[in-house]
């Protein structure tokens, strides 16, 4: 269990054991010599799958990946320099999006920084202020106190990448030499008095709150304890004032909850005994268990398009769950009209971009129905407003349905709207950023297969985009990536995990040559520049690409061979289903179509 070689080894071997014993699953190693007592150490472990990644930034959104799947901290571990240079990206979003990191960054001991000792930056403080907690750990020393003093600070570490919020801890760690698992008998000696049955005896894992099931952050006790001795309602909230709108929606943004259905289900609940139409984003599970929410509205931003009926549907109250949908189309329209906005976030964060008349309410949706339940029966009739909105829904999807089925040309938007239609029930779906998810927003048909939206919008980048899709999918169900042609040329890398990738990943690649979000802004006008600095062709060819990396590659021709490679999925190993689309006559498509979809209503 523990390694008595030399000092570092046995540092190395009591900092793994403590993470072991906390619950670690799963350690990503970049190569390198100032880790290897930290790679001996957890490649020897008997009881965790330790991967190695030659790309520190890939590995970083690998390990992102792993963690937004387990919900649970995930070790990443590299050599001194500018190594830990590139988990930088992979740590904003994982600060931004909650999903918890810990790296360990080896390091030259003191006497060799500041004096052009080879592979030697400056480590402290390295990612700013984007880590919940950052430490520089002590060189090693055969000492029981000092081991005692590590073994505290790798507990530490792991509870504060959970608690009181999800996110990224930095340990740097000195070591000098002898690098290597070379025998220094002194310490060899040291064995035969260490104590290493009490030395472990206490650990276990911690028990912490998920994100969204911890009521009492930031000072807010939970909501059973905000309600007065006279059960009058929470904390500057009184139910009955939403309940006596006639015109109110609920708007349920991106999310990731642990129990998706549970989520929806206080959700669905929330919004019967309102009466309100619930209008969900296609990056949270909503759309996806609809029979739950018979109030459900997937194709707002298309009806607010229809200026006149946009201007009908002007609420008197929004209640806005988490962070507000990526649709351009609602925040602009919530950002013109003046209803009293109630947003519901358990965290401390600040969900108001739009800076309008909001008031943040510190818990979840979860115990928000789980309190209505004990004041309100959804009881309350439907109003003129809720019909309004779930007739627009109706048509629109008709519309868009009758649209998508005389397609017969690979439309890049249609993908998103056969997706929804024909993956496996339960799929873990990533969808890249960019056009990816403005797809999704638009033509994302609601279901009941239960499939699972996974995201990087935190910073909303292409950073890491392959190996995020890869860390959720290893050792878990079949899963997808629908992405464009730059985003994944961005991060090609990922695919060296393929050698140690465990599982299946069905990559949905539009092709359209360039990126095509930027056709939809005004820059696509001027030209130049706009070709060659902003859609920045590749002219990449992906079955070569595929072949270089032994992935499984096939072209798609027409939609029913897509819907017949989607369903059912492969067991294991990467493939990629290419479809070439054409940017431009794609976002004339878009552009003509979208304000169409909602006209007649």
């Amino acid at each position: 269990m523990l390694d008595f070689r030399n000092v570092n080894t046995l540092w190395g071997s009591v900092l793994v054991e403590t993470f072991h014993r906390l619950g670690l699953t799963t350690a990503i190693i970049c190569p390198g010599s100032r880790s290897t007592p930290l790679t001996v150490a957890f490649a020897q472990h008997s009881y965790l799958e330790t991967i190695p990644i030659l790309d520190e930034r890939s590995a970083a959104f690998f390990a992102l990946g792993i963690g937004k799947k387990l919900g649970q901290p995930i070790v990443l571990v590299c050599t001194s320099g500018t190594a830990g240079a590139n988990f930088y990206p992979a740590v904003i979003e994982a600060k931004e999006s909650h999903v918890p990191l810990i790296i360990l960054t080896a390091d030259r001991p003191p006497q060799l920084r500041n004096c052009h000792a080879g592979q030697t930056i400056d480590q402290l403080k390295l990612y700013g202020n984007y880590p919940n907690w950052q430490a520089e750990l002590a060189l090693p020393v055969a000492d029981l106190a000092m081991l005692r003093y590590l073994r505290q600070n790798i507990i530490h570490a792991w509870e504060r990448a959970s608690f009181p919020i999800r996110g990224v801890v930095h340990l740097n760690l000195p070591f000098d030499e002898p690098l290597a698992p070379i025998i220094q008998p002194e310490i060899a000696d040291f064995k035969a008095k260490f104590p290493i049955q009490e030395f472990f005896s206490h650990i276990s894992t911690p028990i912490v709150g998920a994100v969204r099931e911890i009521v009492a952050l930031r000072g807010f006790p939970p909501l059973s304890k905000l309600s007065n001795p006279k059960g009058e309602p929470p904390l500057h909230l009184d139910i009955n004032q939403w309940r006596s709108k006639q015109k109110g929606i609920i708007i349920a943004g991106l999310a990731q909850p642990n129990k998706a259905e549970t989520y929806c289900q206080a959700i669905a609940y929330l919004s019967q005994i309102l009466q309100f139409p619930v209008l969900a984003e296609a990056l949270s599970p909503l759309r996806n268990y609809a029979s739950l929410n018979p109030y459900l509205v997937s194709t707002y931003d298309l009806i607010l398009r229809n200026t006149s009926l946009a201007e009908q549907l002007i609420p008197e109250i929004v209640i806005q769950i988490g962070e507000l949908p990526t649709s351009k189309q609602l925040r602009s329209w919530l950002g013109k009209i003046k209803a009293q906005r109630w947003i519901i976030e358990p965290t401390s964060e600040n969900f108001d971009s739009l800076h309008g008349n909001a008031i943040h309410l510190r818990f979840s949706v979860e115990e928000l129905s789980t309190y209505s339940a004990k004041e309100f029966l959804p009881n309350k009739s439907s109003t003129n407003y809720l019909k309004q909105w779930l007739k627009a829904e109706n048509s629109v999807i008709q519309a868009i349905r009758n649209n998508m089925d005389s397609l017969s040309f690979l439309y890049e938007g249609k993908t998103a709207w056969l997706l929804s239609q024909y993956l496996p029930p339960n799929t873990p779906l990533f969808i890249a950023n960019s056009m990816s998810v403005r797809n999704a927003e638009f033509f994302w048909q609601p279901n009941d297969g239960q499939v699972i939206p996974y995201f990087n919008r935190g910073a909303n980048g292409i950073d890491g985009t392959l190996s995020t899709a890869l860390g959720i999918a290893h050792r878990h169900q079949s899963s997808v990536l629908l992405t464009g042609d730059l985003a994944l040329l961005h991060d090609t890398n990922g695919f060296l995990i393929n050698n140690h990738f465990q599982g299946h990943l069905t990559i949905i690649l539009i092709n359209n040559n360039g990126g095509g979000i930027f056709e939809m802004l005004p820059i696509s006008q001027f030209d130049p520049p706009f070709e060659d600095y902003f859609a920045t062709p590749q002219a990449i060819n992906f079955e070569k690409l595929c072949l270089t990396h032994t992935i499984g590659y096939q072209l798609i021709k027409n939609w029913q061979q897509l819907q017949q490679l989607i369903n059912p999925l492969p067991q294991q190993g990467i493939r990629l289903l290419e479809l070439q689309t054409n940017r431009k006559s794609d976002t004339l498509w878009l552009k003509s179509n979208l304000p169409k979809f909602a006209e007649n209503i």
